[in-house]
């Protein structure tokens, strides 16, 4: 979920108790000198690294973070109200008129990157604000104007009318390494300049929606409100933005994900230029090659992005790239992980070249893309055929409906009636459109039958659900 402000702060209070620092001694606990066994089998003495001093980064730098409040509009009418409202007689008197305008309130945080006024948060703290107003950390407030935003990335730029103003530092994400001390500093719940730390739980992390940031994984504590903060790494340099948190309950529950900041700064170059952010596209859905997935598809190991769907009348498409490809290289730089493609192609500008090495069928295959520009492309449609059910997958199928076909966007696939067997313990559910299998499309119920009847060993199945397509792979009975 976006870190959104909120109005009334829940306060949860935890008390912790019996938390003991054991001190390390030097002296032997035995009169008796040691061996010359003992001295050879006792092993070297890991001194652990001193923490980072997070007193002089937050007296260094904190003075640099802001709060950020927001006030805007948005219409209401009485089916927006709860049903106990709905029912007052003296509410009768309104039903039928017009939405009205009421009053929105949100908080956020973000950080000063120039002196003369400059400040980075994410563009959702500021999306639909009519004012932005920043507070710096000596009580003083200024009105603020959006240079620009970028929904792609969550990137805003604002602008303060003033001089002189402490800015942060800004550090190489690409240093960074799961293990590694961060600190986020912002206003969670409206708390101003709360300062929370932990560690880098991992980088390069796709999250849906979000194609183009590998966003950086951290357990420091990030709430609502702490959009737009700073992460700071334990030399004191910013390396990312605090966006999005997953969690079940609308708090923290362990799981922070923040921008790098060399993707920030690239697009506060664009706005600050020319207003806006331009981002190239290759116009495919990925995922991540898992063990059994690379079996399916006869790599040696887990490697690639697999292409899970490619977008209509894009540079993917004009290039040849197929749902089923894994894409091995770009440009000459692996691609380890299904992260690593989306991040290398935002590096790139519309309009350049892409060169591709593609796992397709068993074997190498060479491909270059002309990069579009990033926009949404409304797909295609096509006939379709009759049914039947391949037993060997546990899928009772049939045809696609042309409104179906339609609603989901796609010009083949087989709609799952029933799951069962090893298509069940994968996770596929009725409703599910199958598009291909092992690479291959499937345009008819008979031709899923055939390819799964002609298949031996594992079997990989392109799985469209809602807007997101996936690879599953199940291992036929």
């Amino acid at each position: 979920m976006k870190l959104e402000g909120l109005t009334v702060p829940v306060i949860v209070a935890a008390v912790v108790l019996g938390l003991g620092v054991a001190a390390c001694s030097d002296r032997t606990p035995s009169a008796q000198p040691p061996t010359a066994a003992s001295q050879v089998a006792a092993p070297a003495v890991q001194r652990p690294a001193a923490f980072p001093d997070f007193r002089r980064i937050v007296e260094q730098y904190g003075s640099a973070v802001v709060n950020i409040s927001t006030e805007g509009v948005t219409k209401a009418s009485l089916p927006d109200l709860p049903q106990r409202f709905k029912d007052d007689p003296l509410l009768q008197f309104f039903r039928g008129r017009p939405p009205v305008d009421v009053p929105v309130h949100g908080q956020g945080s973000g950080f000063i990157v120039s002196a003369d006024g400059v400040v980075l948060t994410n563009a959702h703290v500021v999306t639909g604000a009519s004012e932005v107003t920043v507070k710096l950390t000596d009580r003083r407030e200024f009105s603020a104007k959006v240079v620009g935003a970028d929904p792609m990335t969550d990137i805003a730029v604002l602008r303060i009318d003033a001089k002189d103003l402490p800015t942060v530092r800004l550090g190489n994400p690409a240093e960074l390494r799961p293990g590694d001390w961060v600190i986020a500093i912002g206003s969670p719940f409206g708390f101003e300049n709360s300062v929370t730390a932990g560690v880098v739980s991992a980088k390069g992390r796709s999250l849906p929606g979000d194609a183009y940031v590998p966003f950086i994984q951290t357990d420091a504590a990030v709430n609502p409100g702490n959009s737009g903060g700073p992460l700071f790494n334990a030399a004191g340099e910013v390396v990312g933005i605090n966006s999005q948190i997953l969690s079940e309950t609308g708090a923290y529950q362990g799981l922070s994900f923040a921008i790098p900041i060399d993707v920030a700064a690239k697009v506060e170059q664009q706005i600050l230029a020319s207003g806006h952010a331009t981002h190239a596209q290759l116009g495919v859905m990925v995922q991540e090659v898992t063990a059994p997935l690379a079996r399916s598809f006869g790599l040696k190991q887990p490697q690639g992005a697999l292409v899970s769907r490619i977008v209509p009348d894009s540079a993917a498409a004009r290039a040849g790239l197929q749902a089923g490809d894994v894409i091995l290289k770009a440009n000459g730089q692996p691609i380890d992980h299904s992260g690593d493609l989306p991040a290398l192609v935002d590096k790139a500008r519309p309009g350049e070249r892409l060169a591709l090495e593609v796992w397709r069928h068993g074997k190498s295959v060479a491909l270059t893309a002309n990069l579009g520009e990033a926009k949404a492309t409304p797909a295609a449609d096509a006939p379709q055929e009759d049914a039947a059910k391949p037993d060997k997958l546990g899928l009772a199928v049939r045809p696609l409906t042309a409104e179906e076909r339609r609603d989901a966007r796609v010009a083949a696939g087989v709609m799952v009636e029933e799951a069962s067997g090893p298509a069940a313990r994968a996770g596929i559910q009725p409703g599910d459109i199958v598009l291909a299998v092992n690479g291959a499309p499937v345009k008819s119920v008979e031709a899923l039958g055939r390819i799964v009847g002609g298949t031996a060993g594992p079997i990989a199945l392109l799985v469209q659900r809602g807007d997101s397509a996936l690879y599953v792979s199940l291992a036929a009975s």
